[in-house]
């Protein structure tokens, strides 16, 4: 063995041995965020903004401690406001990971500086957030942009900061009805200003383009979109809400090839030409079911909703 490879290999072992001790010392360091399942829900109050007629929205959010559980926690013990209604139009459906700015709640003007709380118990977890008006929490589009992450990846230019939030318009009954199997038809307008303008720059080849028609992937996440796209998601309900086409997903997952089987070769569908998505929902189980659809700039958002009562 010559000194060289001797040298390489004395380095080798002492960075074995290092590992090897960082484990016993702390052997779930190194997935300590990547449960599967059986992790809490941590609500989050993202801020508050004042509204035209005097009153203030309380915006909060939530990070879904699972990578792939969507627990649902009904109204109730478990999920509630207070002071005043337990039922402030919070979720009862939680999707994974990082959620920001998922619904607001209205206080009225006079609000002072009480405290609004909301209260989740997933898994055998209690967590509460505090939503109050103290300034430090006020919140304008920047802060929106900021956080969701386009004023970050350089698009804080004069463009992006005229930037206002895309216009949803979910055509039809906003309560509707369907039986459990039957998909229902929703068309969705989605009109924007165009900015941020998108990074969506790639181009594939045939090739690919065959392989995403043949096999689309089930979801995709925000980490990997830039510009416009649209997203449907179950809000309320007792079963599962199937997508059909498959459309981006709203949360936050940074890792490399997220929710996706190639990557960052998929690509969402493209924004029609007149702004209107047409998507089917099908629904597994009977009961009362509420929908999410958001539509999302790459800076900022703006949702509709539609209410569906299922049967046999």
């Amino acid at each position: 063995m010559t000194a060289q490879t001797s040298g390489f290999g004395s380095r080798g072992i002492r960075s074995a041995l290092l590992l090897a001790v960082y484990l016993l010392v702390s052997p779930s360091a190194l997935f300590a965020d990547t449960y599967q399942r059986g992790q809490h829900v941590e609500p989050a109050y993202e801020g508050w903004r004042p509204n035209a007629d005097g009153t203030f929205s309380f915006m909060f959010g939530y990070m879904n401690e699972n990578w792939s559980e969507e627990p649902d926690v009904e109204i109730g013990e478990n999920n509630f406001f207070e002071p005043g209604e337990a039922d402030r139009g919070q979720p009862t459906h939680f999707l994974p990971r990082r959620n920001r700015f998922n619904f607001e709640v209205t206080v009225p003007a006079d609000w002072g500086d009480r405290e609004l709380v909301w209260t989740l118990r997933v898994n055998g977890v209690e967590r509460k957030a505090f939503a109050t008006l103290k300034e430090d929490y006020l919140v304008d589009n920047m802060v929106i942009a900021s956080e969701t992450g386009s004023l970050g990846a350089g698009t804080s230019s004069p463009e992006s900061r005229s930037n206002v939030p895309p216009v949803v318009t979910v055509v039809g009954d906003q309560v509707r009805t369907a039986r459990v199997g039957e998909p229902i038809s929703l068309i969705t307008n989605v009109m924007d200003d165009g900015l941020p303008k998108s990074r969506r720059g790639a181009t594939i080849t045939a090739e690919d383009l065959q392989r995403r028609m043949m096999q689309p992937p089930f979801r995709i996440t925000v980490g990997k979109i830039n510009g416009l796209f649209l997203s449907w998601n179950k809000y309320r309900g007792p079963g599962e809400v199937i997508i059909d086409p498959p459309l981006p997903k709203p949360w936050e997952d940074a890792r490399s090839s997220a929710n996706s089987p190639w990557g960052a070769l998929w690509l969402p569908p493209a924004v029609p030409e007149d702004g209107n998505y047409a998507v089917t929902a099908t629904f597994t189980e009977p009961g009362t079911y509420v929908l999410w659809g958001r539509a999302d700039d790459g800076g900022l958002y703006h949702d509709g909703y539609i209410t569906v009562q299922v049967s046999e």
